[in-house]
């Protein structure tokens, strides 16, 4: 019943945004119009949760009828200081998503409107602790594009349909939502663009089913985690997988990531919120985490997950400081500038706790391939730092079908050997693409709890032999692939063909015959 229900939410949330993107299209391209419908989401959603906050706080002092969108200005100032101490920021009534909604197709200057609130919610949080949280938040909703029509008219009528397809939404009461449907929406809409997010977002948008696979890699054996991290953590997607499969409280010290292109990281901050996860509870942070890492202060993390971009270049050795860098420098060289991915994978090792676990998804090259990766592989197995690799089916990810790899990392592994699962069959196809299923997901996490061989699946496999293999890491190299050729009975295949020849002989014999006979007649 409640699975029922839940799609019925959610299929209408998807309804509901599809119908908006038709509706609004045309003017905007959908990675812009993306920005406009999550800005917007995410304005309306801060004002029903700091509306609810205050609410809640009054009813229960026996104030039944307390309403704050009601409240006037004035009035409502007075909290203030104590609501950006809670909640990280303060919204006046006046300028709460409904009030404005209401007057929206009456406000010939809409567009300035907005444009201050934003302004006004922002400086709320100015020179207090949650100000690295929402400085910046509203920069991709400008509500002055061109984009959005060529005068300030047409401008304000989008805007105007814009306010009301959000508004809306039917997004319920947050707490007994059985989908959390601002995420739900964020994500859809990410998905719905993802296709043509590589050519305009730059978004690597890694597929739920591979974010929980990850999660659950990290978490065998935890009910808690002291924090969560991700390197290059694009719209938060799989640090909130956490907050979903552990709850959020579990996750005791917060959720921590880096990310390089500004609009991403404003998404994933907002997305953050969205997901009611505090202000204090989070620490996103925008820059190249492998040339600038912004968290040296809060490493170790005792769970790291991530998808970073494949193979893309860095600076590598051209910049002589990055040899010495303490994340890089125990291997002794570094990852060719060419291909960062290694960079990344030294990167997480160094910031993982000794008890925890990171899980990467990683570019099938970097398992095989010679030269400094070659040397970096062999300083990770001689260590005895990786867990397990996992081979992925391909086509699972948008925007590239190359069968990737899930390398797992430990710092305090009981035996010298790791394990190979090929979980290259595991998946269900569905359009184009491939998809993980639960039973998919069950399959893999089972077989890397148990550690056992399975014939064509797993395989743990002592780190002197692959030593010997030259530090090959390719789960094929050490699971052999099932044959699925039909088997062929060479005895039964001679027997039969001896017959056809037999046969052949007989019916050659009565054709001679019958020519013979047609000779004599003529």
């Amino acid at each position: 019943m409640e699975n029922n229900r839940k799609e019925q939410e959610r299929a209408e949330l998807h309804r509901t945004i599809w119908n908006m993107a038709n509706d609004l299209r045309g003017s905007v391209d959908g990675w812009d119009f993306k920005q406009y419908v999550l800005g917007m989401l995410f304005y309306r959603y801060i004002s029903e949760n700091i509306t609810a906050y205050i609410n809640a706080g009054e009813w229960e002092a026996g104030n039944r009828d307390f309403d704050y969108t009601k409240l006037s200005d004035e009035e409502a100032e007075q909290a203030r200081e104590d609501l950006v101490k809670t909640k990280g920021f303060f919204i006046l009534p006046s300028e709460l998503f409904e009030n404005v909604r209401a007057r929206a197709k009456d406000d010939e200057n809409l567009n300035e409107t907005l444009e201050q609130i934003f302004s006004n919610i922002e400086a709320s949080a100015q020179g207090t602790e949650s100000e690295d949280n929402f400085k910046g938040l509203f920069d991709d909703i400008d509500v002055n594009s061109n984009k959005l029509g060529n005068t300030v008219v047409k401008r304000n009528e989008k805007l105007v349909k814009l306010m009301n397809s959000v508004g809306e939404m039917k997004l319920g009461d947050y707490k007994d939502n059985t989908i959390d449907a601002f995420g739900d929406a964020y994500e859809f809409l990410m998905g719905m663009y993802a296709s043509n997010a590589g050519k305009s977002g730059g978004e690597y948008y890694t597929p739920q089913e591979v974010s929980e696979l990850l999660t659950h890699l990290t978490l065998v054996g935890k009910t808690e985690v002291n924090k969560v991290y991700d390197p290059a953590c694009g719209s938060g997607s799989l640090l909130l997988k956490f907050a979903k499969i552990l709850g959020k409280e579990n996750v005791r010290q917060g959720f921590f990531g880096q990310e390089i292109n500004i609009t991403t990281y404003n998404l994933c901050r907002i997305n953050m919120f969205l997901h009611d996860i505090d202000y204090d509870k989070f620490d996103i942070a925008l820059g190249d985490t492998l040339t600038d890492p912004q968290h040296w202060d809060d490493e170790p993390f005792e769970a790291i997950v991530s998808n970073p971009p494949y193979s893309i270049k860095w600076k590598g050795d051209n910049d002589p400081i990055l040899i010495n860098d303490p994340r890089f420098s125990p291997a002794g060289v570094l990852a060719p500038k060419s291909k960062a991915d290694l960079a990344f994978i030294m990167h997480s090792l160094s910031w993982l706790a000794t008890n925890g676990t990171a899980a990467i998804v990683c570019f099938p090259g970097v398992m095989y391939r010679g030269g400094a990766e070659k040397k970096i592989r062999q300083y990770l197995i001689d260590n005895n730092y990786i867990d397990c690799i996992i081979q992925l089916p391909d086509n699972l990810f948008y925007g590239t079908s190359i069968a990737t790899c899930i390398m797992v990392l430990k710092k305090s592994k009981s035996e010298n050997s790791t394990l190979f699962i090929d979980a290259s069959k595991e998946f269900v196809k569905v359009t184009n693409n491939n998809k993980l299923t639960q039973e998919n997901i069950e399959t893999i996490l089972n077989a890397f709890k148990d550690r056992k061989d399975i014939e064509h699946f797993a395989r743990l496999v002592p780190n002197s032999e692959i030593a010997e293999q030259d530090y090959n890491l390719s789960v094929s190299t050490y699971v052999e692939q099932e044959d699925t050729r039909e088997k062929i009975d060479i005895v039964a295949l001679n027997a039969e063909i001896e017959k056809i020849v037999a046969r052949e002989q007989v019916l050659r014999e009565e054709i001679d015959k019958i020519i013979a006979e047609i000779e004599v007649g003529k």
